[in-house]
Order: C-alpha cells, then structure tokens, then sequence
C-alpha cells in the first residue's frame, strides 16, 4: 500500500495527518509513504524526521495524490484538490459531508471511497477520532472568546475571571459532550459563572455531581436557552449530531437580545453551525460583528494549537491506519465494524444514513 499524505492548504491550516512516529510504524508493516515536503513543518515536525522514519520526501503535490492508494489528511478536500482525486482511492480524514455537498458530489463522481474520522466508532459506541478535537476545540473556545470580549477587539470589556468587587463574566456553553464539557472545565478554571444546556439530563446530572454547584446545568429547552443566551458575555455553540448538520440552538432573535460586544463562538461550524444565519469565518479573519455581537466561526479552530492537535489526532488514528496498512481496505473495513461505520462515500454511493439526510438524497 502507498500511503500519500499532501501537506494541508486550509487557511490557517497548521495540522498534518501522520508524525513521524506513525510513518515509521507504517513503513514497518511493508505501506510505502509519500509526504508532501513540508507538510509536518507547522506542526513542529520537519522532513528529515520524516525521511529518517522511511518516507519518501516529493515536492509536487499532484504526484503525492496521484501515486497513492491511501490519501490520509487532517481537513476535508478543497476544491483547488478536487481535481488531484484519483477514481476509485481511499480517503481517510475529516469529511463533515453535511456541511460540504460540493465534495460529496466530487467523491461520488470520482467513486471515492470516502473514511470520515468524525463517523469511526469505537467499541463503546464512541467517536474516539472526533474526540480529541472536540476536547481541544472545547477548551480553545473559552480562551478564543476571552480574547475577543477584550475592549480593543471590539468586546464589551469583561474579564471572565472577574475581580473582588465586581461580578465574574456569565459563559453559556450549549451542549454538554466533549467540546462542551471542554468549555465548562476551562470557563470554571478561569474562574467565569458558568451555565450549561443539553438535551440529555443525565450529562446534567454528572456535570452537577463534578462540579458540585460551582455549575448551572439546565435543560436545552427554547425558553431556557432564549434566557440564558440573553444574559451571557461569551456563547459557546458545542451542539453536535455526528454526520448530521448541527440543529439551530440559538436564533437570529436571541442573538438580538444580547449585549453589544459579547461574543459567540460556534464550534459546530464545521457541521453547519448551531447559531441561526453563522458564516464559517477563518484564522485569518476569524470574526465578525452582527448587531454588535461578535461572532467566531473558524471551521478549523484545533489548528491554533498544530504541534498539540497533530499529536492527539495521530494519536487516535494509529490503530486504523495501522489496521489499513496490514489487512488491506477491503479487510480491514470487514474485519472493523468501528472503522466500516466510518465510510461516507462507496462505489458512487453515500453510505451514511444522517449525511445522506443532510444532504437530501436519503
């Protein structure tokens, strides 16, 4: 098997696919690895490394796509990539379909078997490729929206920790699974009044007994989250349907109630977004202001961190990638029904019943 891993083109994209950790084990277990030259370097990894691991360095991009069996990448194909997509190769990275029906259709034409990380499933019925970013999209969120309530960005000047004497800035995080529990735990670290919503009681009940009060948890009902939202310095949007696209939590009209310079980040932006009318903004250009609410949108926000993502990513595909490389596609994906729940896209076809919904072709 050859494995291509091209260097990331995403704005602000800093991630790479495979460490030279995991381009050793793999040259190991006989697949031949062809890494665009430096793709690993924004993530603190250079291509010596990677040639000391067995890989071999190519300059040109369209080379690395066409000459693999394997394409392994962090974020979905763009469209400068769709034309470098060989018929019939295997794709493994993060797909988000729900949200990208142009490349769903290029997959489809190109009969791509298309692996989505977000939809693998471990054996406990988890998404332990979907976890690690949703952990550090969590956290990052309570530091992003910190930033942006700060007076020189535009912010309504609240410091979330607060100070003796004056009230500590309210956080409303929406959503109470990884990313959401991510938030809760940095916005109470910071020392912010914090609130959190979900559908699920049980989520409630455990955030209750961890945080033993330090924490509001109510029920992810209309009038719960139009009350909340209105009151709230920094909205976190960490409502997440795995495949799916990301339910509207939070309407244009709650979104009106809120106080000028406070600040929204929707880390579904990726599936959608959970925030009425949200744009997918970009680390170049990562907010912008409606109805003088801040609103941070960067469909790649784990990318902030590259050297600590890169490392959690790699972490949790190894054991895939590994069992790629030693069984083959076809066997792997019978042999593991965690990984065959991952495919999107086959022979034509969207395999996936909530993306196929999504995009209107169920």
């Amino acid at each position: 098997m050859t494995i291509g891993v091209p260097k990331e083109i995403k704005i602000g994209e800093t991630r790479v696919s495979m460490t030279p950790s995991l381009c050793r084990r793999c040259v190991m277990l006989g697949a031949k690895v062809l890494l665009e030259k430096g793709a690993g370097l924004t993530a603190g990894f250079t291509d010596a490394e990677y040639r000391e691991a067995g890989a071999t360095i190519v300059g040109d991009t369209a080379r690395v796509w066409r000459s693999a069996d394997l394409i392994l990448k962090v974020k979905e194909p763009l469209e400068a990539e769709f034309e470098l997509m060989q018929e019939g190769q295997t794709l493994f990275t993060y797909l988000h379909l729900a949200a990208g029906p142009e490349l769903a259709q290029q997959l489809l034409k190109k009969r791509i078997l298309g692996i989505a990380y977000e939809t693998v499933e471990g054996l406990d019925g988890s998404f332990p490729l979907l976890k690690p970013m949703s952990q550090i999209a969590g956290r990052l969120s309570i530091q992003i929206g910190a930033y942006f309530l700060q007076s020189q960005h535009g912010g309504s000047g609240v410091l979330l920790g607060g100070v003796p004497g004056t009230m500590p800035g309210q956080v409303v995080v929406l959503g109470a699974g990884n990313s959401g529990a991510h938030a809760v735990q940095m916005a109470v670290g910071m020392g912010a009044r914090v609130t959190v919503l979900d559908l699920d009681s049980r989520k409630l009940e455990a955030m209750d007994t961890e945080y033993r009060g330090r924490v509001v948890t109510l029920l992810a009902n209309p009038s719960n989250v139009e009350q909340e939202v209105a009151r709230a310095d920094l909205v976190i949007g960490a409502v997440l349907i795995p495949a799916a696209k990301a339910p509207t939590v939070v309407t244009k009209k709650m979104v009106a109630t809120m106080r000028p310079g406070s600040v929204i980040v929707d880390i579904a932006i990726d599936q959608g977004g959970c925030i009425e009318g949200i744009e997918p903004t970009s680390h170049e250009q990562p907010v912008y202001a409606e109805r003088g609410v801040i609103h941070y949108a960067v469909p790649n926000m784990p990318a902030l961190v590259g050297r600590t993502s890169t490392l959690a990513l790699t972490q949790a595909t190894e054991p895939f990638v590994t069992t790629l490389v030693r069984k083959g596609v076809e066997i792997a994906l019978d042999e593991n029904k965690g990984l065959a729940l991952g495919v999107n896209t086959r022979d034509g076809k969207i395999t996936n019943a909530a993306v196929a919904k999504a995009l209107g072709a169920a």
